[in-house]
């Protein structure tokens, strides 16, 4: 994978960038901008390069040119961050915004809107990754969330300049990932939650050979718990998520130990003002769910996580957004913050969960990525890296 260090002068050149802006918003403002402020470190080098920049991102699923997922706050904040004005683009391709390339000085940016505004890029629709590859002279992916996707501003442009190149951000998740499954300080633990055991067998496989010991927690912890004779109440708990945990269970493994729960939260009804109570044990009862591991389980992977040499978390421990299924999560968090060795947590809920408990600081490396991170873990290619050999 080429990166930045094998560019060559870039003084005067236009670099297309993709980042991941995909970013929450609320009232007309970005509400959590990790993601831009990932992408800073790459913006920044490239500007001090001398490199006219235009970025590129998706945000959320537009399905015609939505005014309310235009990036405009994007643009906003990224000023405010970079201390330099960014422009945005009036639209993605087009005589306009060739026009407004042409204007940009070096060190300069430019926001290109939404590339969902294009039906193409989905699509991987290589006129458009021409339009778009016509605006550069150099390519700079540094979108790891999106490098999953075999879109136009991802993979389709990037075959069409010779110059191109993985950013910062995107080399250091492809580096630490690979390092994780590859050369680990051991012991290397994996906590694993979530609601759906199909959403994550591929990378429960994977640890099997090659984590220590892995530590199961959330909704997908009930299949396994169905699957060795407790009751799981009304917990969620598909027949599809049973047949594959008595897949894994059955399945003979070298290295890794499956630790399962010593006790649950359990509440009447999944809401935050629910009857709730703590059970010695793991049978839920009828007419109850259970929506967090138990103390004795989130001391027990306490204990674990504190002794390992590298942990990869992802996915929580319950319904961590409702305070009285929090305690889970919050512990596993604040184990993992705690822990002495090197600590990879995942994004999506994960990343949600740290910046909910103060604790995003405190890791080794808080993954941008979701579907992304997952499927580097298993073992996939990723059209977006791929591209840039």
């Amino acid at each position: 994978m080429r990166t930045l260090r094998d560019l060559g002068n870039l003084d005067g050149k236009r670099v297309l960038v993709r980042v991941d802006f995909n970013v929450p918003l609320a009232d007309g403002a970005v509400a959590d901008d990790m993601r831009i402020r990932a992408a800073v470190p790459t913006i920044e080098e490239l500007r001090g390069r001398g490199a006219r920049l235009v970025l590129a991102s998706h945000l959320g699923r537009p399905k015609d040119r939505e005014p309310s997922l235009s990036l405009a706050p994007v643009a906003e904040r990224l000023g405010e961050l970079i201390d330099a004005r960014v422009k945005l683009a009036p639209g993605v391709v087009g005589d306009e915004v060739r026009t407004a390339v042409d204007e940009l000085g070096d060190g300069e940016v430019l926001l290109l809107e939404n590339v969902r505004y294009e039906p193409g890029e989905t699509k991987n629709d290589p006129d458009l990754a021409r339009a778009l590859a016509s605006l550069a002279d150099v390519y700079v992916d540094d979108a790891f969330g999106a490098a999953h996707r075999a879109h136009a501003s991802t993979e389709g442009v990037a075959r069409l300049l010779d110059e191109r190149a993985a950013g910062l951000l995107l080399e250091r998740e492809v580096s630490t990932l690979h390092k994780v499954l590859e050369d680990p300080a051991r012991p290397l633990v994996s906590v694993l939650g979530g609601a759906k055991v199909s959403d994550k067998i591929a990378v429960i496989e994977r640890f099997l050979d090659q984590a220590d010991t892995i530590l199961i927690g959330g909704a997908m912890a009930f299949p396994f718990l169905k699957a060795r004779g407790h009751s799981v109440g009304d917990s969620l708990c598909s027949e599809e998520d049973v047949e594959l945990a008595r897949r894994i269970l059955a399945t003979e493994y070298t290295r890794a130990t499956l630790e399962h729960l010593l006790d649950l939260v359990i509440a009447d009804r999944f809401a935050a003002d629910a009857e709730a109570r703590t059970i010695n044990g793991v049978d839920v009862p009828d007419g109850w769910m259970g929506l967090d591991i138990g103390p004795r389980t989130a001391e027990a992977y306490g204990r674990v996580i504190a002794e390992a040499g590298t942990v990869f978390w992802n996915g929580p421990m319950g319904a961590f957004e409702m305070e009285p299924f929090a305690a889970g999560t919050r512990a596993v968090a604040e184990a993992v913050a705690a822990a002495s060795g090197t600590t990879v947590v995942g994004g999506g809920d994960s990343a949600a969960a740290l910046r909910q408990f103060g604790l995003e600081d405190r890791v080794t490396h808080l993954s941008t990525g979701g579907g992304a991170t997952l499927e580097l873990i298993e073992g996939k290619a990723l059209p977006g890296v791929e591209a840039l050999t």
